[in-house]
């Protein structure tokens, strides 16, 4: 069901920071083969520490635990991991083949833009464990779908079909499974046709928009097209309208 290990977590990570400092990289899919897109953080796995082998939620720390741990463990993992795709620079797509649960529920939802199989599913599966949502649950549900609606999904943590998801605004696009990787194709492509420093300044003002009040977010607005202003592809879809031509974007 892939639960995502500590390795692979990193590499994910690494892979975003890449896709952000290279040009090339003009879109990012996030998917996964099998029957599930992602159950969660692997709990079984993790670094070693020395003469112990003593674990925090797949995470082994040295010695005995002491408060603080797991505060620490959760920032430098499931949060790191999530913020590594919000702070990606090119948009980023999730293309949800099957079951989301936990960590990777919020995975999917920290993406830009969610595509989801007719087979997939979300589920909020920390209250079945007796702890609270990590992973930055609390933060991305409210700002999706409400607050009363997220504590609906993380009260009872039930299996959210991928057609319900998408009614409640946590999904853009529900297709046949047999599409999924079709269609995620297709969108990634029409990414990377697009002016990808414009897409990079667009995400961010939309993702700190929610924190900000009009005269921040306003100043953000303004910086951002001074920026983007000074980028070939600015100038090019100037040139393009004038020319009344189709712009070619290089994505710098």
């Amino acid at each position: 069901m892939n639960a995502v290990t500590w390795d692979q977590r990193e590499r994910i990570i690494v892979l975003l920071a890449d896709a952000s400092a290279d040009p090339d990289v003009r879109a990012v899919v996030v998917t996964a083969t099998g029957r599930g897109f992602c159950a969660g953080a692997d709990l079984r796995g993790g670094p070693a520490a020395p003469g112990t082998g003593e674990r925090v939620q797949g995470e082994r720390v040295q010695g005995e635990r002491v408060q603080g741990d797991v505060a620490r463990m959760i920032a430098r993992g499931a949060q790191r991991f999530i913020g590594a795709v919000l702070d990606c620079e090119k948009p980023v797509i999730a293309a949800v083949n099957g079951t989301a649960a936990g960590l990777g529920a919020h995975l999917a939802f920290a993406c830009d833009l969610v595509l989801a199989a007719d087979t997939a599913r979300f589920v909020e599966v920390f209250v079945r464990r007796g702890i609270v949502p990590d992973g930055g649950g609390a933060y991305l549900l409210p700002r999706l779908i409400g607050p009363q609606r997220a504590k609906e999904l993380m009260f009872f943590g039930d299996a959210v079909p991928a057609a319900d998801a998408a009614a409640l605004g946590l999904v853009n696009r529900v297709v046949a499974a047999e599409e999924l990787e079709k269609t995620a194709r297709a969108w990634a492509e029409r990414l990377a046709q697009g002016p990808t420093r414009a897409l990079a300044l667009t995400k961010q003002l939309v993702n700190a928009s929610l924190d900000a009040d009009r005269a921040a977010a306003f100043a953000a607005e303004a910086t951002a097209q001074e920026l983007c202003m000074t980028t070939r592809d600015a100038r090019e879809g100037v040139t393009a309208f004038t020319e009344r031509r189709s712009a070619a974007y290089e994505g710098r």
